[in-house]
């Protein structure tokens, strides 16, 4: 089934939020049945299936990008319309929320039965383990930069969108299970610093999410907010401007 570019990048985005903040929800909040076992494990190889998943639904119609950061690597690159890019970036946002949304309905009793803030927190948005802004931003970075430049050479060229063939790489472009692999050893490999974003919509619109919700002793942490935003679009820019030189 051939869906818009913009319905397609809204189910990816809302299913990979969905089925990633759900491992961590399940992880981390009190009375679940995954709650104390080996996280990072489960957390990276649960959101690299993740990938998995939400590409596999999205590729045909959209090329799967499900981050606005990786739409933007690949226009640099000249692998994406940047006539495109606005859509994408707003169905990929409010997939996102949400996907996120839909988590925290799944887990909302056991969301009430969670004291601790951080926990709650940590399955909607990032956090640094040590905060230092010029690291963490480092990282996201070259998390980033790892994903935009391994999607670059591994894609297969173009798909249709409206009828005519154009050079849209993506990440669906990979194929499902090289790019979900491909977020699985970021995260294992890189993801210790920040939790590893590495993806715009997948942290601002959960952490939007999250400052709506009706809990007393909330912190949305806006004051780190950017660098999960703003690490991820260098790391792909760099990405795509390495990928035109070579």
């Amino acid at each position: 089934m051939i869906l818009s570019p913009f319905i397609a990048e809204f189910i990816g985005t809302t299913l990979l939020l969905l089925l990633g903040a759900g491992i961590v929800a399940n992880v981390n909040l009190k009375q679940t049945i995954a709650h104390g076992q080996t996280p990072w494990v489960l957390i990276t190889s649960a959101w690299g299936f993740a990938v998995f998943v939400a590409v596999f639904v999205s590729a045909q119609s959209s090329g799967a990008h499900l981050n606005p950061a990786v739409t933007v690597g690949l226009a640099i690159a000249g692998k994406f319309s940047w006539s495109l890019v606005p859509a994408y970036f707003l169905a990929q946002l409010l997939g996102a929320m949400l996907g996120s949304w839909i988590t925290y309905i799944v887990y909302i009793d056991h969301y009430r039965a969670t004291d601790d803030e951080a926990a709650v927190k940590s399955t909607f948005c990032t956090g640094p383990a040590i905060r230092n802004f010029k690291n963490n931003f480092f990282s996201e970075a070259v998390g980033t930069f790892m994903l935009v430049f391994g999607a670059l050479f591994i894609a297969s060229p173009n798909i249709t969108i409206e009828g005519s063939e154009v050079s849209n790489f993506g990440l669906g472009a990979l194929d499902a299970l090289p790019v979900g692999i491909l977020v699985w050893v970021i995260g294992m490999s890189l993801g210790g610093t920040t939790g590893y974003a590495i993806n715009p919509a997948r942290d601002f619109g959960p952490r939007l999410v999250y400052q709506l919700l009706p809990r007393k002793n909330k912190n949305a942490d806006w004051a780190y907010s950017w660098i999960p935003i703003v690490g991820p679009f260098t790391g792909a820019a760099a990405a795509g401007l390495l990928y035109s030189i070579l």
